[in-house]
C-alpha cells in the first residue's frame, strides 16, 4: 500500500479508487470526499474534505482527520501525531483553497479541524 500503485485515471477519482496511502471511501460530486487510510495505524483513520456554501454566500472549505484508536497505542500515536497534523493538514487546506481561488472558483476560506 503506498506510492507504488498508480491511479486508474490522473484526473478522476472514484469509490474504491487508491490515492497514495489512501482508499477513496465515498464521493459527494463538488461537496466531499472521505478517504480511509491504508497504513499500518494502531486504528482506523479517514480524511475528509468538504466544500459548501457558508451563511456569507462565500464558498468554504473544511477538512477533518477522523481517528479511532485501537487501544492505549492508538491513544498515544494519535496524541503523539496531532501537532503535526496541525501543521501538515493547514498546509494541505492552504494549497488546496489557492488552487481552487486559481482555477477562476470564487475565493475560499479555510477552515479546519483534526
Amino acid at each position: 500500500v503506498g506510492l507504488r500503485r498508480g491511479r486508474r485515471d490522473a484526473a478522476r477519482l472514484r469509490v474504491g479508487d487508491s490515492l497514495d496511502f489512501w482508499r477513496v471511501e465515498e464521493i459527494e460530486p463538488g461537496r466531499m470526499l472521505r478517504l480511509r487510510a491504508e497504513m499500518r495505524l494502531p486504528g482506523l483513520a479517514w480524511l475528509e474534505m468538504r466544500v459548501f456554501t457558508g451563511p456569507d454566500g462565500r464558498t468554504r472549505y473544511r477538512q477533518r482527520a477522523l481517528f479511532h484508536p485501537h487501544g492505549l497505542a492508538g491513544h498515544a500515536y494519535w496524541w503523539g501525531v496531532s501537532p503535526f497534523h496541525a501543521i501538515v493538514f493547514g498546509g494541505m487546506a492552504r494549497n488546496i483553497a489557492r488552487a481552487a481561488a486559481g482555477s477562476s472558483a470564487p475565493a475560499m476560506e479555510r477552515t479546519a479541524s483534526h
